[in-house]
């Protein structure tokens, strides 16, 4: 299990009945997705302590084809962690690092004039990569953050009126830290509601720290890791992503959904609530984090844990609550809280 919150034992059963019952009795066995999840999970466990909850997160990202935001202090790992789990897939990896002076076309790529052909021909920039790693992605201006709007919602990129359509992977994962304003650019709403997921990574607890410093006291060079081995190609992603879209998701989970979004859009600590494509992300979501459990069917404990991941980055607390001190990620999960689950 990936979280010991689903406990929803007489929604379990009656969705089990419901779909045995079922005349078409498409059940979907999700063993082998099971396996690989355990086989990531052990190779990035040779280099990484603790983090679970994160990783595990990454992992509905990734097999939900959903973009990932990263956000924490310098020094814990969010780039090594997203380094190693690319490591862990035999496909195309490359890293861009922002910067104030990077321009869309460092990005994307640019036309360049060929002198044999008379012509220009467009040259891809790193982001024509599986996956993308950004680093510290609000260290540019606006205009190159712009650069990625199209390929995170479209999977393409398009110059000089020519679309260019990215892999069938792509998976961009970006870090920031959110404790430096100097030299930063805040990301804008437009681009933040792009990210399936914002992740928190937070201080390690004192077994943790304590393990990481006996993995390292032998270590001949403080960033000697150990080398992991790709364990899951990008046709099998493809093809999981194919058997999750046949989660089941019953109608009343899915008014269930819709009552979290509405719910943040009428709340008086929020001053801008979560849009249709929160929705849309959390049910997806929802239906990729039950394959992960092992079940073709999702329960409102799916929706309830992922909510405050899916919502956090796509709010805006009023002035009020900012003062408060309030965090979009409590706030999300206290609202969910006051709301009835469908039984």
């Amino acid at each position: 299990m990936l979280t010991n919150e689903l406990s929803t034992d007489k929604y379990v059963k009656y969705l089990k009945k419901m779909l045995e019952n079922t005349e078409l009795n498409n059940r979907v066995d999700f063993q082998l997705l099971l396996e690989k999840r355990e086989k990531i999970k052990k190779e990035l466990a040779k280099n990484i302590i603790g983090n679970e909850q994160n990783i595990d997160l990454l992992l509905v990202a990734l097999f939900c084809q959903g973009h990932v935001l990263i956000e924490g202090v310098p020094g814990l790992a969010k780039t090594l962690i997203s380094k190693l789990m690319a490591e862990t897939i035999s496909a195309d990896f490359s890293r861009i690092q922002f910067t104030p002076d990077l321009m869309p076309s460092d990005v994307i790529g640019t036309s360049v004039f060929n002198m044999s052909t008379s012509s220009f021909e467009f040259k891809k920039g790193p982001v024509f990569s599986d996956i993308v790693l950004i680093d510290e992605i609000n260290r540019s201006p606006a205009k190159t953050q712009a650069a990625l709007f199209e390929v995170m919602e479209e999977n393409q990129i398009s110059v000089d009126s020519i679309s260019y359509k990215m892999n069938d992977l792509f998976w961009l994962i970006a870090t920031q830290n959110p404790i430096e304003h100097e030299g930063t650019y805040r990301l804008p709403e437009a681009q933040l509601d792009r990210f399936l997921i914002k992740l928190n990574v937070e201080y390690p607890n004192y077994e943790e720290e304590l393990e990481i410093l006996n993995l390292k006291s032998d270590a001949t060079y403080k960033n000697n890791l150990v080398k992991l081995d790709s364990v899951i190609s990008i046709d099998e992603i493809v093809e999981y992503r194919k058997q999750i879209a046949k989660v089941v998701v019953e109608d009343k989970l899915k008014r269930y959904i819709v009552d979290i979004i509405r719910k943040t859009r009428n709340h008086k600590a929020i001053m801008l609530g979560a849009s249709t494509r929160a929705s849309v992300n959390l049910m997806l979501a929802s239906k990729t984090f039950a394959a992960l459990n092992g079940r073709d069917y999702v329960i409102p404990d799916d929706i309830k844990y992922l909510a405050s991941y899916i919502l956090q980055h796509r709010i805006i607390l009023s002035p009020e609550a900012e003062m408060e001190g309030i965090s979009p990620l409590d706030l999300v999960h206290d609202l969910v809280k006051e709301l009835e689950v469908p039984r």
